[in-house]
């Protein structure tokens, strides 16, 4: 008798290697476009840092789109020293942090009882946020000026005893202008939270306030720090609102430092270009702490139905 050996098993059913998306023309013509985009938006700050770094009498002889025969980094010295920007960072910081902070906490609380708790007209009042950031604030110019110059203060708060040259002043009107944007993303984002946790809390005998601070808050850390990053560099950026309503050289922010570095008959601009690389250091240093949650941010929401 012989034994006849077993039939082999078939083989183990392959993986399917994944199917590639077929390249389509407006597919490669957006990539395209989105590369032009980013290459306007890099190429002043890549020129700033090459004329920063060669002599003035180079590039005004060859141009600044010549190769260079001399890189020193002596501007950025000169820079720092001759625009005073130590001073200047300080102004800022005491102007950006408390505005961000502020925003942040006032918004927060605002969007939470929009979108948890049942008051009336709270999509009327979604909707007259969302429509304050349609104001240019241009036109608010000639009457903020005439109110601020009007609200008194005291002498340890303001030196000209009133909200105009003052701290606070500056710091009110980044939180003014920037609280309904703020209101609008966390709104949104808050709607997305399960009701169910929240009436949870509630049915336990959580307060208002610790359903806010112990329970929604925490949830609220990737759109709190896009929003810190957004905030921080428009408030570090502000120029209009500083030139406006404040007058005291001493007190002004870091953007207007650069004034320093002009003179009356002639101005290097290779010098200035240090400046203004120095000046935008900050941002770029914060956003590249923050990008990661900035991008898990502003992704939040984008695959729900």
């Amino acid at each position: 008798m012989t034994l006849t050996a077993p039939a082999a098993a078939p083989p183990a059913q392959e993986r399917r290697a994944p199917s590639r998306r077929p390249v389509r023309p407006l597919r490669i013509l957006l990539h395209a476009f989105l590369t032009l985009v980013a290459l306007g938006w890099l190429l002043p700050l890549a020129l700033a840092v090459y004329a920063s770094l060669r002599p003035y009498e180079e590039t005004a002889r060859l141009g600044y789109f010549s190769l260079p025969e001399h890189v020193t980094l002596d501007y950025y010295g000169q820079a720092w020293s001759q625009a005073e920007l130590p001073r200047y960072y300080l102004n800022t910081l005491i102007i950006v942090v408390p505005g961000v902070v502020i925003t942040l906490f006032l918004a927060s609380f605002t969007a939470f009882a929009i979108a948890r708790l049942r008051i009336p007209g709270r999509r009327a009042l979604l909707i007259v946020f969302t429509a304050g950031n349609l104001l240019p604030p241009q036109v608010l110019i000639t009457p903020l000026y005439t109110l601020y110059t009007l609200v008194p203060l005291p002498a340890w708060l303001s030196d000209s005893q009133s909200l105009y040259d003052s701290y606070l002043g500056l710091i009110l009107i980044h939180v003014a202008f920037q609280f309904g944007f703020c209101v609008f993303v966390m709104a949104n984002f808050m709607r997305t939270i399960p009701e169910e946790i929240t009436e949870a809390a509630l049915v336990d005998g959580a307060s208002v306030w610790k359903r806010y601070w112990r329970l929604t808050l925490p949830l609220c850390r990737p759109v709190l720090a896009a929003l810190s990053t957004l905030q921080f560099t428009w408030m570090y950026n502000d120029f209009l609102w500083a030139l406006v309503l404040m007058s005291s050289g001493d007190k002004l922010p870091v953007t207007s430092a650069l004034n320093n570095l002009r003179g009356q008959f002639f101005t290097d601009y290779n010098l200035l270009a240090a400046g203004s690389v120095l000046v935008a250091l900050p941002t770029l240093i914060v956003f590249q702490l923050l990008h990661k949650q900035f991008v898990a941010g502003l992704t939040l929401g984008a695959t729900k139905g």
